[in-house]
């Protein structure tokens, strides 16, 4: 078993030299952080926005983040309606728990299932097998405009679950432990072990995620709550399902190999760590702002209120009426303006200081 997934990981030039790069970064944030607590606990929360909107729509919800913002806003005193609201409210709840607590936590059977239990909480559905192994197969399928199926995947049969899984919890934590594989790779194995084996009969996706978030935190890379990774996986998400669909179709073969999924894992985290050196190097939030988000800002003083239709006509119909209101749930979620009220009819205005 150790020699089989020791033997799939083909160590390459251009594996290491983005490890290198994500490691030189990782000291870069830890030594030249300079953002207030007050800053990042802001950023933290949006972020669980973004990511818990972003995981779930990889899995098909149509929520967009102002909606799951408003939903989580909600959340203690109206119950989420909805299979969508449910995944996001489940999943914002875990990953919380993981950014908040994730020195406690261990990769072991008990927690995985645990959080599992906690993903699927809301989830009416999933209330029978929520925290449990599956006990029917999960095929992985494809389907066509048609409404046709194809078979992608055939994962681990449940009455084998339970061995592999505890066998790449054992691999994945002897590795971590005697340090003899780097932490990236070891997470992107098991990673790719998880969701072959797609343990569960839902939210196997959604808990990989999390569970990416949970081992980066835990190898020191410490700048992962204000940065969304969910984010940056659905944009791409076609390579995303490309490269896991790539070694996939050799798995359990004498051809396993996984490099095109550490590769794509390696450049998502780069990608993360470029918007996270940005982040670090700026003095104030303004600066995380695109050009078009800078032009919608520098219309609001320090009195005025505006809403999507006023901006629209104050920037001359030049941005899309869609990237206003994203401009606008962006700055929102950098408390740089405030939002009054809900729906059509919201309108902003510069945030208090």
């Amino acid at each position: 078993m150790i020699e089989r997934f020791n033997k799939r990981i083909t160590i390459t030039p251009e594996i290491l030299k983005r490890i290198s790069k994500l490691d030189e970064f990782k000291g870069l944030w830890q030594g030249g952080l300079k953002l207030s607590p007050q800053i990042l606990g802001r950023l933290k929360q949006s972020v669980i926005i973004t990511s818990s909107g972003s995981s779930t729509r990889i899995e098909g919800s149509q929520m967009n983040d102002e909606e799951v913002a408003r939903l989580l806003r909600g959340l203690k005193t109206t119950p989420p309606q909805g299979r969508d609201a449910e995944e996001v409210a489940g999943y914002a709840d875990l990953l919380g728990r993981i950014f908040d607590n994730w020195k406690n936590f261990k990769i072991s059977e008990s927690y995985i299932l645990q959080f599992h239990q906690i993903l699927l909480n809301y989830s009416k559905k999933d209330q029978i097998h929520k925290g449990r192994y599956k006990q029917s197969d999960n095929i992985v399928v494809a389907r066509n405009n048609r409404g046709e199926e194809k078979i992608i995947f055939r994962p681990t049969k449940p009455y084998l679950v339970k061995k592999e899984m505890d066998d790449i919890i054992y691999w994945t934590n002897l590795m971590l432990d005697e340090n003899s594989l780097h932490p990236l790779l070891v997470m992107c194995n098991f990673i790719f072990e998880f969701l072959a084996i797609h343990p569960f009969i839902d939210g196997n996706g959604r808990l990989s995620r999390a569970l990416t978030n949970l081992l980066l935190l835990q190898s020191g890379y410490s700048y992962i709550p204000y940065i969304s990774l969910e984010e940056i996986i659905e944009v791409k998400k076609i390579e995303y399902y490309l490269a896991l669909r790539a070694t996939q179709k050799n798995h359990k073969t004498d051809k396993e190999d996984i490099e095109p999924w550490i590769i794509f894992m390696l450049d998502v985290l780069l990608a993360q760590a470029d918007k996270a050196e940005r982040l670090m190097r700026s003095e104030d939030p303004h600066k995380l702002l695109s050009e078009n988000q800078k032009h919608i800002y520098d219309l609001f003083n320090d009195n005025n209120e505006l809403g999507i239709k006023e901006l629209d006509r104050l920037l001359g119909n030049q941005i899309p009426q869609a990237t206003i209101k994203q401009s606008l749930a962006r700055m929102v979620k950098l408390n740089l303006l405030e939002r009054i009220g809900a729906g059509r009819g919201s309108r902003y205005k510069k945030a208090l200081k």
